[in-house]
């Protein structure tokens, strides 16, 4: 049998075992080399992948999906909202992520306002805000005129305690101005369904303010 007939054959033979559903297995990709492997099996079932969320920013919708062994995804298709941790003051705020303003992988993640790990989203500022003018009886920046909340007297006695020697990143301090924090996404929201992340702080703070400068 002639050469290109032969791999012809096997070009059609390929395409039909591998166009039955997406496949996330290695078995029908090429080697590192560009050479094809060898196709000495079917396809099977635990080798098919499903379309990516591609989770936009906008109102709540999450979709259950059954996945292999009876489990259950929570496919995210739109979030507006998470649960960030600040990492310096060792607590946690749910907030509403407001944009996404860099993604390492490509700007049309960016452009579409695609929510992925990995992602830097604005979040609003104000839980965070109110956080640490409680725990320290401190105003931070702010473009409108505040006053601290109400405090019973140990509270207040509390508070002083607590702010003596206490600093504040001042790239963080700063962002409050605008009532808004860069943060990272950490969770996959296509997986569990939520946007789960971290403010960011010293050098990573300053690595991503860089590289969305040079954008």
């Amino acid at each position: 049998m002639p050469k290109d007939l032969i791999e012809n054959t096997l070009d059609r033979e390929i395409f039909s075992r591998s166009s039955m559903s997406i496949s996330r297995s290695g078995e029908f990709k090429r080697r590192s080399t560009g050479a094809r492997r060898r196709q000495y099996r079917m396809k099977r079932k635990s080798y098919s992948g499903k379309q990516p969320a591609q989770t936009k920013l906008g109102a709540k919708r999450v979709h259950l999906v059954r996945a292999r062994g009876g489990n259950i995804k929570h496919r995210a298709l739109r979030l507006d909202s998470g649960n960030f941790s600040w990492g310096s003051e060792v607590v946690a705020r749910p907030s509403r992520i407001l944009d996404v303003v860099y993604n390492a992988t490509s700007n049309e993640m960016v452009r579409t306002k695609t929510l992925v790990k990995g992602a830097i989203v604005t979040i609003d500022a104000t839980p965070f805000r109110d956080f640490y003018q409680r725990s320290y009886g401190e105003l931070l920046p702010s473009k409108v005129k505040a006053s601290l909340p109400k405090m019973t007297v140990e509270a207040q006695a509390k508070a002083e305690q607590a702010s003596k020697g206490h600093t504040i990143d001042p790239s963080v301090k700063s962002q409050f101005l605008s009532n808004r924090l860069l943060a990272r996404i950490s969770s996959r929201p296509g997986q569990v369904g939520r946007a789960d992340g971290y403010i960011l702080e010293g050098p990573e703070l300053d690595f991503y303010v860089r590289k969305m400068a040079k954008k």
